[in-house]
């Protein structure tokens, strides 16, 4: 008899935790459909990202703001079904939770049964914390997000690196703290300086995982779709490129154009 396969071991939030207090890193990354969460899943993430970027990336939309409950859901359901071993986390969308505790949990509650997710995530500190707190007490995991938080694009009014002043430093390391004693698993740090990315993964107890806030984070994670070059246009520093998929692809599907208009597609070896 052959041996049995060995049982993929699900990432958890305990696994997560323990990968912090190890000092292994770990590895995000977005998510929106079923066969590109099925290839990062196989490939071995960590975690996958069900993020509200679906907005931009998936629906051409300037900000994460238009996106809504129910489009959150259909894509994190999709992500589900292809996962084995990830995490699957789920951004609570723009309006979907700022305004009351009540509303945060009945958002939070819907993503959980309707899609089968592990956990949700959402931005904010101290303003937030009540919602925070009554999405804890139902049992459901929560990931925190810090610094940049793309749905508050028209406050800050640019994408620039938050924090560089004493003033939001200190907010910032306040909310990073808050969030870790309320009971939050993880929290995302967004575009903010090294220094002060490290000083915050160094204070709290629970992992941080950044974009564009330098090395020293708990974790990292980046749009799939900039990771591999789809997004051709998008340059940020911190991103890094490990395809360039936009002109593969461009060029794959020129060369099926010309082939089909050459009529050299399909052969007879390609029919039935």
């Amino acid at each position: 008899m052959s041996a049995a396969t060995p049982e993929l071991k699900k990432v958890t939030t305990h696994s997560v935790q323990a990968m912090k207090d190890k000092g292994e890193k770990i590895a995000m990354l977005t998510a929106y459909d079923f066969s590109m969460a099925k290839i990062l899943d196989a490939a071995g993430i960590d975690i996958l990202l069900v993020g509200d970027s679906a907005s931009n990336v998936m629906a051409g939309h300037e900000t994460t703001l238009p996106i809504t409950l129910d489009q959150m859901i259909y894509h994190a359901q999709s992500v589900v079904r292809a996962v084995k071993r990830a995490m699957v986390v789920v951004d609570l969308p723009f309006g979907s939770y700022q305004s009351n505790p009540e509303l945060a949990l009945s958002s939070a509650i819907r993503v959980m049964k309707e899609s089968g997710a592990h956990a949700i995530k959402l931005e904010g500190g101290a303003e937030v914390e009540k919602s925070i707190k009554r999405i804890l007490n139902a049992g459901i995991p929560v990931m925190g997000h810090l610094g940049l938080t793309p749905q508050s694009i028209y406050k800050f009014g640019t994408y620039s690196v938050r924090a560089k002043e004493d003033a939001e430093a200190q907010k910032l390391k306040d909310d990073s703290k808050l969030l870790d004693q309320l009971g939050c698993f993880a929290m995302v740090l967004e575009k903010i300086p090294a220094q002060l990315a490290r000083e915050v993964s160094e204070s709290i107890d629970i992992p941080t995982i950044g974009i564009g806030a330098g090395p020293h984070c708990d974790g990292q994670v980046l749009v799939t779709q900039d990771m591999l070059g789809i997004t051709k246009d998008f340059k940020p520093r911190f991103l890094r490129r490990y395809l360039e998929l936009y002109d593969a692809i461009g060029n794959a599907t020129q060369q099926y154009v010309n082939e089909v208009k050459a009529k050299s597609f399909p052969t007879d070896a390609e029919s039935y």
